[in-house]
């Protein structure tokens, strides 16, 4: 197919058969960050891919990239979740009318996180 690049699922692969999703702030998975994240998945044997949604909260103008970490069951999410932190996000309910690239629609308070868990957001990204 022209414009898929060879070795990615597409994303309605990954919500198929990586239905159980941990959201956190993209600013959180980069650098050494990204290291962490593939190390303590790789040392617990956590099969998993990663996409992203756009946040945004209606009435505030406000929008944040959020990376998420997909997994294929719910056991290997928790462990995620628990060491790392982020939000359990599910792409049926949560994405907007359930659309693969649909943006993820916030009723909640809108906040910038700089840490998170074991992660930080590297200096030269704190704005």
């Amino acid at each position: 197919m022209p414009g898929r690049h060879k070795g990615i699922p597409p994303v309605s692969f990954i919500d198929k058969d990586f239905p159980f999703q941990v959201a956190i702030q993209d600013d959180l998975c980069c650098g050494p960050n990204l290291t962490l994240i593939s190390r303590f998945c790789e040392e617990h044997g956590l099969d998993h891919r990663t996409r992203h949604v756009i946040a945004t909260w209606d009435g505030l103008h406000k929008q944040m990239n959020y990376r998420l970490h997909c997994f294929r069951d719910i056991a290997s999410a928790e462990l995620f979740q628990s060491h790392f932190g982020g939000e359990m996000f599910d792409p049926k309910k949560d994405r907007e009318g359930g659309r693969t690239r649909g943006a993820w629609r916030r009723t909640d308070t809108y906040h910038r996180l700089v840490e998170l868990g074991p992660l930080s957001v590297p200096l030269i990204l704190r704005t």
